[in-house]
């Protein structure tokens, strides 16, 4: 894929992450990483109810592909962004835009295909102070964007913050078993100030 449709890509996701938040002006953060293609945090402020999204641009601008596969295919496979949905807190600064943008460059970096339930240990906290260390992966409330054919549809998955006590429930009893807990808990996981839960 050429650079020119690879920009329309994310020139695509962008006006569809608009149209679904329904905010026209989110803060870009770019951060580049050596060897890659800038990647930006769109900030969306709250407008319809209490909650900010943070969502990566141009995670999905190549397909991702399994580092075994011998040749990557350059149309086709999985594309995705990620979304992080909160309560506005403190803690809201490059550090965190950073380590979001750093997960969305786990693709490129490490050859991680994101998907739902996958577990992504961040190796330090998300904000600073923050008890959470990793997230976990999940639907979110954007729907699909479906891209030309052959390339396969941009996904956009939910960033759940978990603490290290969490991600040892998930590698022991599966993503399913912690969103149960959490349930049953009656725990919110977009509130930033809320507890682990007890397992």
């Amino acid at each position: 894929m050429d650079g020119t449709v690879s920009d329309s890509v994310v020139s695509s996701v962008r006006a569809h992450l608009v149209a679904q938040i329904g905010d026209e002006n989110p803060r870009p953060y770019s951060v580049t990483f050596l060897g890659l293609e800038s990647l930006e945090v769109l900030t969306f402020l709250p407008r319809q109810d209490a909650f900010a999204r943070f969502a990566t641009l141009g995670c999905s601008r190549y397909p991702m592909s399994d580092p075994s596969e011998m040749i990557a295919d350059a149309t086709r496979g999985p594309r995705a962004e990620l979304i992080l949905i909160t309560r506005v807190f403190d803690g809201i600064d490059t550090s965190f835009l950073q380590n979001i943008a750093k997960l969305a460059a786990s693709p490129s970096v490490e050859g991680v295909v994101l998907r739902p339930d996958l577990l992504l240990d961040i190796g330090e906290p998300l904000w600073k102070g923050a008890p959470f260390t990793a997230v976990l992966l999940g639907d979110s409330e954007i729907e699909d964007l479906v891209l030309p054919e052959p390339a396969d549809p941009v996904k956009f998955l939910q960033l759940v913050p978990i603490t290290s006590t969490e991600a040892a429930w998930v590698r022991l009893r599966g993503a399913e078993a912690l969103r149960d807990a959490w349930k049953e808990a009656g725990i919110d996981v977009r509130d930033p100030a809320r507890s682990a839960v007890t397992l």
